[in-house]
């Protein structure tokens, strides 16, 4: 990691960005742009981004709002995402490292992940082999990894001289597996930056939506949290609680928890509200009691937020 890099509160996430539909179909170049410049205005200018999400579409979009911007004015954090590599070239990781700077017009990423453990090690290995003795190393990271995993990608790494920087997994009121896990408690001890998305639950514990109100249906988060709504509105009853006393809105209180547990929130935006929210978010100042109170109970609620594409991180 450049020693020069100072990481802000929260990251912003342009996973929507890519367009699959989770959140509308109104997402353009156009609509997002204002998102962009409100969020580099209030010094949010770490961007995580992937190829997986949209297939380089994503990282398309957050190039064009790029240009013209001074290098050391942004953050980028991108991933490798083993299944959209071609697994037959021998030089895979070099072709989409080289292929995801050139959608987004960069000479280097400032944070680069292995996306998931679909054969980590091995794309572990690669990526260490590709930085290995270069002057532009990232910090580098892994992703949806449970501990043994991590284990495994910081002693590969450091086979070749390099460190694993970062984890980040699916961390929140709801799931706190990485934290129960030992994973928190590893990254602390080693010195890498955990970061922590859906930390919002995909708007779940925005207050937005009850059992009156449930998500609109035909998506994947609507399948997952509309059949909980209504343990979701006692976790949202005490969130909103606290937001009256911090003078902020329901969902700054997640993200609040989250940096109070010693986490990067990366939050996913798709309006320029969502900025101005984050901002909020990342002046509230929860006590120990506050946060442990919140987690006493949403776990309480046993609430089953693991998505299709996790696991428990045991």
């Amino acid at each position: 990691m450049n020693a020069e890099m100072k990481l802000p509160k929260i990251a912003l996430g342009a996973w929507a960005w890519g367009n699959d539909g989770t959140f509308g179909n109104d997402l353009t170049a156009e609509s997002l742009h204002p998102i962009f410049d409100t969020a580099m205005a209030n010094g949010l200018n770490l961007w995580d981004t992937a190829y997986a999400y949209g297939m380089g579409t994503s990282e398309k979009v957050l190039a064009g709002f790029l240009k013209g911007l001074p290098r050391e004015s942004y953050l980028i954090s991108d991933k490798f995402t083993p299944q959209c590599a071609d697994a037959s070239s021998k030089t895979a990781m070099k072709d989409m490292i080289e292929t995801q700077l050139a959608l987004m017009n960069l000479d280097r990423f400032d944070i680069y992940w292995i996306h998931n453990v679909w054969n980590a090690p091995k794309w572990t290995e690669e990526l260490a082999k590709y930085f290995e003795g270069r002057d532009d190393v990232p910090m580098l990271g892994v992703s949806n990894h449970n501990l043994a995993e991590i284990k495994q990608a910081n002693e590969i790494l450091r086979s070749h001289g390099l460190k694993l920087s970062a984890v980040q997994n699916h961390y929140s009121l709801i799931n706190r597996s990485s934290e129960d896990s030992g994973i928190l408690d590893y990254c602390r001890a080693n010195g890498i930056t955990f970061f922590a998305y859906m930390v919002l639950e995909q708007g779940a514990l925005s207050g937005k939506y009850d059992t009156a109100h449930p998500m609109p249906a035909g998506s994947a988060r609507a399948e997952t949290y509309n059949p909980v709504l209504d343990k979701l509105e006692i976790l949202n009853a005490a969130l909103k609680e606290l937001a009256d006393k911090y003078h902020v809105g329901t969902a700054q209180i997640p993200v609040a928890w989250a940096i109070a547990k010693g986490t990067l929130p990366i939050i996913g935006v798709t309006k320029a509200s969502h900025v101005e929210d984050a901002v909020k978010a990342a002046n509230v100042t929860l006590t120990e009691e506050e946060t442990a109170a919140l987690e006493k109970l949403a776990d309480s609620l046993e609430i089953n937020a693991i998505r299709f594409w996790e696991k428990v991180m045991k």
